[in-house]
């Protein structure tokens, strides 16, 4: 009797894309890869949560320049490696840097940064905007 298996595409696409990022590598022209990361907003403020799992709270910083906030990470363990021929190799590199736009709202002034579990999480405070109001012409 015949067993069917489905077919998973998007399981198959993420191995292929894997192998081609390291064939890449190799040869010095793919990007390593990014953390994972979501961004949303509430009514008082914009939050940026960073998975970093192995990374350090000091192994992280965070810069706010010109309505971008700038996360970079960069293991500074040092471990003798020896050749390693690896199956599979998802995690993350040994340095990242990742970019995003803040609104024009934010107040960059009072950036507040968590690090938890391996989870950084950035809260970007919102300005409050000014309501217009209706002005009384006097004759």
């Amino acid at each position: 009797m015949t067993t069917l298996v489905k077919w998973a595409p998007f399981q198959d696409l993420d191995v292929i894309e894997r192998r081609m990022r390291r064939m890449l590598e190799d040869f010095g022209v793919a990007p390593a890869a990014l953390p994972a990361a979501d961004m949303y907003e509430t009514e008082k403020e914009l939050v940026v949560e960073l998975d970093v799992p192995g990374f350090d709270e000091k192994e992280l910083a965070l810069e706010v320049s010109d309505s971008t906030l700038t996360i970079k990470g960069e293991r500074t363990k040092e471990k003798e490696e020896k050749e390693k021929s690896f199956y599979l190799h998802e995690r993350l590199e040994k340095h990242f840097e990742r970019r995003f736009k803040l609104p024009p709202e934010a107040d960059l002034d009072h950036v507040e940064a968590k690090f938890h579990t391996g989870v950084l999480e950035v809260h970007v405070p919102k300005i409050e905007q000014v309501k217009a109001r209706t002005i009384e012409i006097k004759a």
